[in-house]
């Protein structure tokens, strides 16, 4: 019989990581650097499950070997192939029959490979206890500025030997803000969201800060899971300056995609009565145009800067001036080591 372990977030980097769960649930979210490896699909595992509870375990699963024993050697072989010589880990929703029968036909071809104790249930358990009450063992600096300053871009290009950086937005794919979804393509599930920060927290090494950039309770569809978004509260705050005529330049950048052109029209709208008939007219004719400076200029002054920090009650830590990205890395750091 396969052998079964415990979780470890080590045997993340040690093993080749299978999930034998559906495409359905695999999208919903998985362990860190698994591949999905289904012995049922996600139609098999309803009609499995319907005849597990109108007729029995037996029947089911009878019918569920007459559905898959012709897909065995694949199983076998896509793993065997994606692990590469590494050790393998099997799991499944809560380490039951799907992981064990995959693992029982590794076992069967000669292939070592061990199950995981309590499938994906034991690791999410994990990662909401980790968020439920978030502790950091190293300093969490947390950036914030008006819109268009230039945060994002400035954080990935801090040296990786000084400090660690989570993308909360990047990892989010939306920016937080009307236009946030520009150009970043579908927001991750919520338990995807929060699987990918915790990863990223538990790699972040011990010996220097991790900077993130503020954000609001929301990003988008997620969340911030647990009490991340108070304990960014009560990190150190670091408030980025910069000209509006920067900010025009940068935003105009970073919106200079004629693919846009639509989805910034419906961001548009749905922004509408916040801008007031006069200023929604205003930028609507400057999209039309294909003005993006005054397109960005116009969203910095009637809407970014009406909406976001109207009311700080909070004081900054410090203060960096973002004009110059390599001057601020400097300014970042003489705050932080003072």
């Amino acid at each position: 019989m396969p052998r079964t372990i415990t979780f470890s977030p080590e045997l993340l980097d040690s093993h080749c990581i299978v999930d034998a769960r559906t495409p359905l649930e695999f999208a919903e979210d998985h362990l860190p650097g698994a591949i999905n490896v289904p012995i049922l699909t996600n139609a098999e595992r309803v009609e499995i499950g319907t005849l597990y509870k109108q007729q029995g375990p037996q029947v089911a699963r009878v019918r569920g070997l007459e559905l898959t024993c012709h897909r065995f050697p694949a199983i076998v072989a896509s793993i065997t192939e994606a692990a590469v010589g590494r050790p393998i880990l099997v799991y499944c929703w809560r380490g039951g029959l799907r992981s064990e029968s995959i693992a029982l036909l590794l076992e069967m071809t000669g292939t070592p490979v061990v199950k995981l104790a309590g499938g994906y249930k034991t690791f999410r358990q994990l990662v909401s206890s980790f968020f439920k009450s978030v502790s950091l063992p190293v300093q969490l600096v947390v950036l914030h500025g008006m819109t268009g300053s230039g945060k994002t871009e400035f954080l990935n290009q801090l040296p990786a030997s000084d400090w660690t950086v989570i993308d909360l937005e990047g990892l989010a794919r939306h920016r937080g803000s009307a236009f946030g979804s520009l150009g970043l393509g579908e927001q991750p599930p919520q338990k995807r969201f929060e699987t990918l920060l915790w990863d990223a927290f538990r790699r972040a090494p011990l010996d220097r800060p991790i900077v993130v950039e503020g954000e609001s309770k929301r990003i988008g569809q997620v969340t911030l899971p647990g009490n991340l978004y108070e304990v960014m509260a009560d990190s150190t705050k670091i408030w980025c300056e910069v000209s509006v005529a920067t900010r025009v330049k940068r935003l105009a950048a970073e919106y200079a995609r004629q693919d846009y052109q639509q989805p910034m029209a419906e961001a548009i709208e749905r922004i509408k009565k916040k801008l007031g008939g006069q200023h929604y007219d205003e930028l609507m004719h400057k999209l039309e145009a294909w003005d993006v400076e005054g397109l960005a200029q116009g969203l910095i002054e009637q809407y970014y800067d009406k909406l976001y920090y109207r009311v700080r009650k909070w004081e900054p830590e410090g203060t960096i001036s973002l004009e110059d990205y390599a001057t601020a890395v400097r300014e970042l750091a003489a705050i932080c080591t003072a």
